[in-house]
C-alpha cells in the first residue's frame, strides 16, 4: 500500500517533528517521546498525562494545551510509550499539585502507567490515575483485560483538563475523570482494516463487501462481521448496544468519531442516523462532536460515544481549550 513516509524506523519521530513545526505551542522532545504544553509547570494546576501506541491522532498528543492534556507520551505505532516517557512527562508538568495519569484499558498502558506511577512518587510527584474502558463492544480482546478504553478518552481529557485549568484540586480532578468515564460508552465499526507503516498491508482480512461491528482501534475483532449496511442500519445498531449497558438519566454528550479514513461528509450523514435513534429512544442530546478524534491510521469506519452529563460536566466541556486538535472558548 502506498503510505506518505520516509521509511517505517522514523514515522513517529518524523511526525513528532513535523508537530514541532506547526505548533510552537507544544515542547516537542522528539528524542525522548514527549509533547508538553510550553507553559508546563503553571503554578499550583494538576498535571493531566495521557499517552499510547501513535497512529490514533489526534489522541493524545493533539489534545496538549490549555484546558486538556499538560503532556502526552507516544509510543511507537499501536505499541504502548515505555515508564520512562511517563516519568519524564509528570516531572515536566508538576507544579507540586500532583499529576494524573489517563490511561486507556490495554494491557501494555495499564502495565507501563502502572510503573510510571511508582517511580514519579519515589521522585516525590504525587500521582492518581483513572483508567478509561468504556467500548461495550466485547468484554475481552487481544489488548486487553475487560473492556477496551476508545472514545470516552476525549471526554475524560477535554473535562478533566478544565477542572484542572480552574485550579480544582487532583482530588476533584480524579473523581471528574472517573465520573465522566463511568458515564460513557462507545461502539465502533469497520469498513476496511487499516495498515501499519512496519508491514505495509492490512493488519487483518475484511472481504470486499463486510464489515466488522465493534471493531478496536487497533483492528481487534469485534461482536460480529456482517456484509455491508447502510449508515441508517449501522446507527441503529450501534446506539442500540451502547443503550443497552448506559440508561442516561441526563442529556447525553455525543461523539461521532472517524476511524481515520472516513470523509466528513459520510460522518455527518452517519450522525444524522445516530441522533434519529437517539430521539426515537428518547435521549436527548446536549452537544455533539463530529471528526477523526480516535482514529486507526487509514481505517474507514466510525464510532459512536454517549456520556451522560450533569450541568457541571457540561460546564466543563464549554469551557475554553486551545489544542492542535480541539479547540473553542479562547
Amino acid at each position: 500500500m502506498k503510505m506518505l513516509i520516509n521509511v517505517a524506523e522514523t514515522v513517529v519521530a518524523d511526525a513528532l517533528r513535523g508537530m514541532a513545526a506547526a505548533h510552537p505551542e507544544l515542547t516537542v522532545d522528539v528524542e525522548n517521546r514527549v509533547i508538553v504544553r510550553r507553559d508546563a509547570p503553571v503554578a499550583g494546576k494538576v498535571g493531566l498525562v495521557s499517552g499510547g501506541g501513535s497512529g490514533h491522532e489526534p489522541l493524545h498528543g493533539g489534545f496538549v494545551g490549555p484546558g486538556m492534556l499538560s503532556a502526552a507520551c507516544p509510543g511507537e505505532v499501536f505499541t504502548s510509550p515505555v515508564p520512562d516517557q511517563m516519568v519524564r512527562a509528570a516531572a515536566a508538568v508538576d507544579s507540586g499539585a500532583g499529576v494524573l495519569f489517563v490511561v486507556k484499558n490495554y494491557t501494555g498502558d495499564v502495565l507501563n502507567f502502572d510503573m510510571a506511577a511508582e517511580l514519579a512518587e519515589d521522585e516525590g510527584v504525587r500521582i492518581a490515575k483513572v483508567l478509561i474502558d468504556d467500548d461495550v463492544a466485547v468484554t475481552d480482546s487481544l489488548y486487553t483485560a475487560g473492556r477496551r478504553g476508545t472514545g470516552a478518552t476525549l471526554f475524560v481529557e477535554k473535562i478533566a483538563g478544565a477542572a484542572a485549568e480552574e485550579g480544582a484540586p487532583l482530588e476533584r480532578v480524579e473523581a471528574l475523570a472517573r465520573q465522566v468515564n463511568e458515564s460513557s460508552r462507545s461502539f465502533g465499526v469497520a469498513l476496511s482494516a487499516c495498515a501499519t507503516p512496519a508491514k505495509g498491508s492490512p493488519t487483518f482480512d475484511l472481504p470486499p463487501g463486510e464489515l466488522e461491528l465493534g471493531v478496536g482501534i487497533h483492528g481487534e475483532p469485534g461482536r460480529e462481521r456482517r456484509a455491508m449496511m447502510t449508515s441508517r442500519e449501522i446507527a441503529d445498531f450501534s446506539v442500540h448496544a451502547i443503550l443497552e449497558d448506559l440508561n442516561p438519566r441526563n442529556p447525553v454528550l455525543v461523539l461521532v468519531n472517524g476511524m481515520g479514513a472516513t470523509p466528513l461528509l459520510e460522518l455527518y450523514g452517519f450522525n444524522a442516523e445516530v441522533q434519529r435513534v437517539l430521539t426515537e429512544r428518547g435521549v436527548p442530546v446536549a452537544r455533539t462532536l463530529v471528526g477523526n478524534y480516535v482514529t486507526s491510521l487509514d481505517m474507514a469506519g466510525a464510532s459512536v460515544t454517549l456520556c451522560q452529563a450533569d450541568e457541571e460536566l457540561l460546564r466543563l466541556w464549554d469551557a475554553p481549550v486551545r489544542t492542535a486538535g480541539l479547540r473553542w472558548g479562547m
